[in-house]
């Protein structure tokens, strides 16, 4: 999830997330009981271990069930917060782990040690594993989790200066109001964007960004709840072109390394192998976006001022109220005070009506009016903007009007500081991309610094403007909290390293190579990817899955099937991310929003029914694409 869900109002989601269950019929487990369950667990597995041999395998069944567990207990009537279920699970794991590891042969060197050195011994396996960066980075992946916090923490920032929504109506406006070139020329910058920066941010961005284009548009429901779940796609696959976007990509990245520590997935391996990929993806979006939205078209002339200076007006939303609005969220966050009135207006707001002439034409009270403008736009224009809207109404303001000008005149006020706002995270790339590039040439440059510089340079354009930094920094802390179930599952996976687990997954790889090629082999890895990406979550995927690819080895005859393999997987991670509404963070935060506020009827099967035309003719051309390397693999 991210902005697993980002949040439009803060304390109406919260007050919408609390009474979910009791809606839904949902039940929820009680997290405290379930880790202290574990925890009794692990202390009896602990005691039995002392007693009987306790066969590694077994280590392997919890962490499959750790991993399936997370399917089960987000989509039945019972449900467990997926942080719950892995902490508590990890503490079994743990027990199980050095009750199957003491006694095995692999720890015999550490036994030895430990008999001539004793407690030095443990300190000194303690000190490497978990107080140094390296030791660290080993078992929990943490300087690609650093990079993800500083990304997640930087983008957010970039958000706040409403870059995104400027050049979306800068296009709109080139293109005389059409909606399709609009569009598509908003994604295609979108998946160049999330191969550099977090997909799981700017997919946030981009859903309220399209969703505005198709209200104005009068867009028909069903194309502007496809048009957010496709962002999905292109937020994954069209921005698996180079690494540092996507998590999944990031984790393999770390995974395929040589003996000296420095990773074969390099740029340059991602510019040609997966930006292809990226691209063909890319295609697909396009023409299922064209079948869509075709004949869609805006009337800028007839644009509310409002709406004409959107980016700026949630400039003003997130300076003034601490809070970024979209007009569906903003109404159904006040229906209370709407009333009865609410459903009317929300429909009208849907058609593409400002929120202050849906008011007027369903009769809410003025007072209501003039409060719910001053907290959607500002306190200071609520009484000319009613006024505004009332006069439009009635048909007597045939040129700019009061309201009109003191809201333009706001807007002139603010472009400045915004486009200053702007200027600054544009010089925030510098560190950020220079960083990268280190990164790359030295491996030793650990990659967070990148975007961790990033970060302080943007929060620097946004410093005085107390709440929309307070925004930001609450935004990009609530979408983190999202990627805390990982650690406990990296570690898991690292265990099953440690036991000798994917060894046996490389004889049955070798095998296969043997017995059916290499091009067979690495369709059968991008289905499968594609699967278990489906029904489990990405990242977790990749983690466990590219360990078996890195035992091939590093001679020159099986580098070109690790760079094969890998974009195999790395498509099948992102394809698969995208076809259920869990398969992914993207997916879980385009998922939440159409619920939310396109179409609280639409269930996980209507995602997938809605999802699965584009993600088989995505399938299609990435597996000629895999054919196609393996062709000439084998020259």
């Amino acid at each position: 999830m991210s902005a697993g869900e980002r949040k439009i109002d803060s304390s109406s989601h919260r007050d919408a997330a609390h009474a979910a269950p009791a809606d839904l019929g949902l039940v929820n487990i009680s997290g405290r009981k379930f880790v202290l369950s574990c925890a009794a667990v692990a202390v009896a597995i602990l005691g039995l271990g002392r007693i009987v041999a306790i066969p590694p395998w077994i280590l392997a069944v919890e962490v499959f069930l750790t991993i399936i567990g997370l399917f089960v207990f987000g989509s039945i009537r019972y449900r467990l917060h997926k942080n719950a279920l892995t902490y508590g699970a990890v503490l079994v794991i743990l027990a199980t782990f050095f009750s199957a590891w003491w006694p095995n042969e692999r720890s015999g060197a550490f036994r030895e040690r430990l008999a001539a050195e004793g407690g030095v011994a443990w300190w000194e396996a303690i000190r490497h594993q978990l107080l140094s960066f390296h030791g660290l980075d080993d078992l929990v992946h943490i300087d690609t989790m650093l990079f993800i916090l500083g990304l997640t923490f930087f983008v957010s920032v970039i958000a706040q200066t409403r870059l995104l929504e400027t050049i979306t109506f800068v296009l709109l406006r080139r293109n005389k109001g059409k909606v399709l070139p609009t569009v598509l020329a908003v994604v295609a910058v979108v998946s160049f964007a999330s191969g550099i920066l977090d997909g799981v941010s700017m997919i946030g961005l981009t859903i309220r960004t399209l969703v505005i284009i198709l209200a104005l548009a009068a867009a028909p429901k069903e194309s502007v709840r496809y048009a957010v779940i496709v962002c999905t796609v292109v937020t994954t696959v069209c921005g698996m072109w180079l690494a540092y976007g996507e998590p999944p990509n990031l984790i393999m990245k770390a995974n395929i390394h040589g003996p000296d520590g420095a990773t074969f997935l390099n740029d340059a391996f991602f510019l040609k192998y997966c930006a292809p990929a990226a691209i063909l993806a890319f295609l697909c979006v396009a023409v299922s976006l064209a079948l869509r939205l075709r004949g869609l078209r805006v009337e800028l002339d007839k644009m509310d001022v409002v709406d004409a200076n959107i980016a700026t007006v949630r400039f003003l939303q997130a300076a003034q109220h601490g809070e970024v609005f979209t007009p569906f969220g903003f109404i159904e966050a006040h229906a209370a005070e709407l009333g009865e009135r609410h459903d009317a207006v929300l429909e009208r707001v849907r058609h593409g009506e400002p929120i202050g002439m849906a008011m007027v034409r369903e009769g809410v009270p003025p007072e209501v009016r003039q409060r719910l403008l001053g907290k959607f736009v500002s306190e200071r224009l609520e009484t000319k903007l009613d006024r505004h809207y009332v006069l439009e109404v009635n048909g007597l303001s045939p040129g700019i009007d009061e309201g009109e000008a003191a809201v333009q005149s706001a807007m002139d006020e603010l472009r400045h500081r915004r486009a200053t706002a702007q200027r600054v995270g544009a010089v925030a790339l510098i560190p950020f991309i220079g960083l990268l590039v280190a990164h790359a040439l030295n491996h030793k440059v650990p990659l967070f610094l990148a975007s961790t510089a990033g970060f302080v340079v943007a929060l620097l354009g946004i410093w005085s403007l107390p709440r929309m930094r307070r925004l930001a920094l609450r935004d990009a802390r609530h979408e983190y909290g999202e990627y805390y179930f990982l650690f406990p599952l990296f570690l898991s996976i690292s265990l099953l390293t440690r036991i000798g687990f994917f060894d046996q997954l490389r004889v049955l790889l070798e095998h296969g190579i043997v017995a059916m090629g290499a091009g067979a082999v690495a369709l059968l890895e991008f289905f499968g990817a594609t699967f278990l990406s489906a029904i489990l979550d990405n990242n977790v995927v990749a983690d466990f899955a590219s360990r078996a690819i890195v035992q091939l080895g590093h001679s020159a005859e099986t580098v070109p099937l690790l760079f094969l393999f890998s974009m195999a997987q790395i498509a099948g991670y992102a394809a698969g991310g995208c076809w259920t509404h869990i398969g992914s963070a993207q997916s879980v935060v385009a998922y939440a929003f159409v619920q939310r506020e396109v179409d609280r009827r639409f269930t996980p099967l209507d995602w997938i029914k809605a999802m699965t035309p584009l993600v088989l003719s995505i399938l299609v051309v990435l597996s000629a694409w895999i054919l196609f390397q393996s062709l000439l693999l084998a020259r």
